[in-house]
C-alpha cells in the first residue's frame, strides 16, 4: 500500500501549506510551483522516490483540493532498464483491476520497455524506473499503483 500511503501523506502536507503556497501564487506562480515540488521531493524522501506533482494542463495550478490527487511522477530507480515481471502481466493486471483500459507497449528502444494504459481521457505510463500517472486517483487507480509498487517495482511497506 505505498502508493496510498504516500499520496495520503504527500495530500497532508500539501494541505498542511496551502495558505503558503496560494500567497506564493498570487505573488508568482513560479515560486508556488517551486514549493509545491520541494513538499513532493521531501515527502518523496521518506519513501526512496523521487516525487514530483505535475500540473500539465493550464489553471490546473489552482484548483487546489486536486493537489496529491492527480497527474504525479514517481521516478524509482533511475538506472532500472527492465521489468521484474513480463509487461503482459502488468498488462493483465491492469485491465483486471481499472476495467476497461487500453494498453500498449511503449518505450521500447535501447534495450529498454515501458507500458501504457490509456483511455481516452487518461494515461499511465509505466517504465522499470519510473509511473507517471495522468489522471485522478480514484480508487482503481489507486489500487492498481499499489500493485506496481509492491509486484513491479517490489517495495514494501516499512512497519
Amino acid at each position: 500500500m505505498i502508493f496510498s500511503e504516500l499520496t495520503s501523506n504527500l495530500q497532508v502536507q500539501l494541505k498542511k501549506d496551502i495558505a503558503q503556497i496560494r500567497f506564493l501564487l498570487k505573488k508568482n506562480q513560479g515560486m508556488a510551483y517551486a514549493r509545491i515540488v520541494e513538499i513532493g521531493k521531501e515527502v518523496g524522501k521518506k519513501y526512496n522516490i523521487k516525487l514530483i506533482v505535475n500540473f500539465p494542463k493550464e489553471g490546473r495550478i489552482d484548483e487546489f483540493d486536486m493537489y496529491g490527487r492527480r497527474d504525479l511522477s514517481l521516478i524509482i530507480d533511475h538506472d532500472r532498464k527492465r521489468f521484474p515481471i513480463d509487461r503482459e502481466l502488468i498488462k493483465q493486471k491492469a485491465k483486471e483491476i481499472l476495467g476497461d483500459v487500453q494498453t500498449e507497449d511503449a518505450y521500447m528502444f535501447e534495450d529498454k520497455e515501458g507500458v501504457r494504459v490509456f483511455t481516452k481521457n487518461w494515461k499511465i505510463d509505466i517504465l522499470p524506473h519510473s509511473v507517471h500517472i495522468w489522471t485522478e486517483f480514484d480508487e482503481n487507480v489507486t489500487a492498481f499503483c499499489d500493485w506496481l509498487m509492491e509486484n513491479v517495482y517490489q517495495m514494501e511497506k516499512k512497519e
